[in-house]
């Protein structure tokens, strides 16, 4: 685990989308709630490193099951509310910082896998309108799920978007 000087935890969300449109939207193990894969890093890892493992641990895919499309240029942030700090364990935690990447299925969905991990995030998963996650998923991350899914829109989008300066920024993620 990999934590800022604020306390902010370093962190990769998922946006995997499919050649509707739609976004992978997984039910969190044992719990009422749904999101968007994410994991923090590994001591040393990239973002594109940490993206890679989590896509793996957390749904079985893997780099040649999907092509990143989109990543945020900055990190966005959430803070964790009191309730759900852990003060017993250290160093503490009070939020997570995250790059987040818009990512392509190029196989089929049968390939998504949840029991891949000794402790699966997921027990359950369906495909769901790119807008709707931001106002489903628990009341404090709904401002990061808005900021991503407004910044990753313009990848989604149809006509064709300068590649230069985006593959530029995946090199620049590996550093």
């Amino acid at each position: 685990m990999v934590i800022d000087r604020g306390g902010y935890r370093l962190n990769v969300g998922i946006i995997l989308i499919n050649d509707s449109g739609r976004v992978f939207w997984g039910k969190r193990q044992g719990h009422d709630a749904w999101q968007f894969p994410q994991g923090g890093f590994l001591e040393g890892e990239s973002a594109i490193q940490a993206m890679y493992r989590e896509l793996q641990e957390e749904i079985g895919l893997t780099k040649e099951d999907i092509k990143i499309i989109g990543v945020t240029k900055r990190w966005l942030k959430y803070r964790l509310p009191p309730q759900y700090i852990r003060h017993s364990k250290k160093p503490i935690v009070i939020g997570q910082k995250q790059k987040w990447f818009l990512i392509k299925l190029v196989t089929s969905e049968q390939k998504i896998r949840l029991d891949l991990s000794d402790s699966p995030e997921f027990d359950s998963w369906r495909w769901i309108d790119y807008e709707s996650p931001a106002k489903q998923v628990i009341f404090f991350k709904q401002q990061v799920y808005q900021q991503a899914l407004k910044e990753l829109e313009q990848y989604t989008k149809k006509r064709k978007v300068g590649s230069g300066l985006f593959k530029k920024r995946i090199s620049n993620l590996n550093a």
